[in-house]
């Protein structure tokens, strides 16, 4: 059918034209925070590229639900603004007929949104966190960034480095400031590099340097006791063996399959948010059929904002039941369907209100033809 044709191209270019948009700014306003995050020190440079492809799969589900209801929104809303819609009513079709295109349009973004859900965001959240949690059990040294001041993962060490020596595990000026209770030790050395002893405990190893040691007097708070040492060479340990990469992982990083396995409050308000991004998919777009209507005199803007009011309470309210889940307040089974039977209860109401409005029999739409009749024949008077 010519009609399905031409409304399939349209729902696709402007896909395209949504996802584009949305995409690109959520990569942008990611890019920004890892920097951000990068510069502080709190991830390592060279990781950037792979935790914003992680970030990205982890948001990919949203900004495809959202595609496609906006699509769909935007398609049908350009109908009634063109009066595309008093024609099709005019000619006995009913607004049910939209249906079909727009499910064959939207089901690959349903099937997309289930693969990425239960698939590849639970991989993605894993790969982050592992980046994350290996940068962080690094040895201290290994963290400092040249001509900048780190703080130790133990919060009780300051390290600062002028420059890398040739090779990567030997630095060069290095200025290390600890505090224990009481005491305050700075250490400043010409060059140190990182040895690893038989127990696997690794070492800084500084060379050509002087230890300043100072200790504080309990009472008054103020110095006592003040020591300089010279040394050749002067060892302070930076990593154990012990710091190894935890086992632990939380839901969101879990395969389906372990939610399955382990079913308790926290996994089981996992899966049901896994399982609502599919389903919010399939219901939005439908929803956004009736919901499109608008008055060509008056403009979409009303009917946008109605829109996104309706998207963000959808999402809000999954969220709501996930947390209910979560808490141990409602198990899972009578929580993962309500929001969405209301969705489609709406629909439901949507649909029946505008084919009752839209019948080819009802004085607006008799009215509306006879006016754009009266406009043809005054068209056709002209010329």
């Amino acid at each position: 059918m010519i009609f399905q044709r031409a409304l399939r191209r349209e729902l696709l270019s402007t896909a395209g034209a949504v996802f584009t948009t949305l995409f690109t700014i959520t990569i942008t306003v990611m890019l920004i925070k890892i920097l951000g995050q990068a510069a502080g020190g709190k991830i390592a440079s060279s990781d950037v590229i792979a935790l914003i492809g992680f970030q990205a799969l982890n948001y990919l589900p949203i900004i495809l639900i959202l595609t496609g209801y906006i699509s769909v929104l935007l398609v049908v809303t350009r109908s009634y603004q063109d009066s595309e819609m008093v024609v099709w009513f005019a000619s006995g079709l009913s607004l049910t007929r939209w249906i079909a295109p727009v499910l064959w349009f939207g089901l690959p973004i349903v099937v997309l949104t289930a693969i990425l859900s239960f698939v590849a965001t639970p991989w993605a959240n894993t790969q982050s966190a592992e980046y994350r949690e290996r940068f962080e059990k690094r040895e201290d040294l290994s963290k400092v960034a040249p001509g900048k001041f780190q703080e130790s993962a133990s919060a009780n060490r300051i390290f600062f480095v002028e420059g890398l020596s040739g090779d990567s595990n030997k630095v060069k000026n290095v200025f290390i400031n600890t505090q224990t209770p009481g005491k305050n030790s700075i250490v400043i050395a010409k060059e140190g590099m990182v040895e690893q002893d038989d127990k696997g405990d690794k070492f800084l190893i500084l060379s050509q340097g002087r230890r300043y040691d100072s200790t504080l007097n309990d009472a008054s708070k103020t110095q006592s006791d003040f020591r300089i040492m010279e040394f050749e060479r002067y060892g302070t340990l930076v990593a154990t063996q012990s710091q190894a990469l935890s086992g632990d992982k939380s839901s969101r990083a879990l395969p389906t399959s372990e939610l399955l396995k382990t079913p308790n409050n926290f996994n089981m308000g996992e899966l049901l948010w896994r399982m609502s991004l599919p389903m919010m998919a399939l219901c939005l777009m439908l929803l956004a059929i009736p919901l499109s209507f608008v008055n060509p005199r008056v403009g979409r803007s009303a009917s946008l904002i109605i829109a996104l009011l309706l998207f963000v309470t959808y999402s809000n309210m999954v969220s709501f039941f996930q947390a209910t889940v979560v808490q141990g307040r409602m198990s899972f089974l009578m929580a993962w369907w309500p929001v969405h039977l209301v969705v489609l209860g709406i629909t439901l109401f949507l649909f029946s209100w505008r084919l009752k409005v839209n019948s080819r029999y009802h004085p607006l739409v008799v009215w509306s033809a006879i006016k754009h009749a009266r406009l043809i024949k005054k068209s056709a008077a002209a010329a």
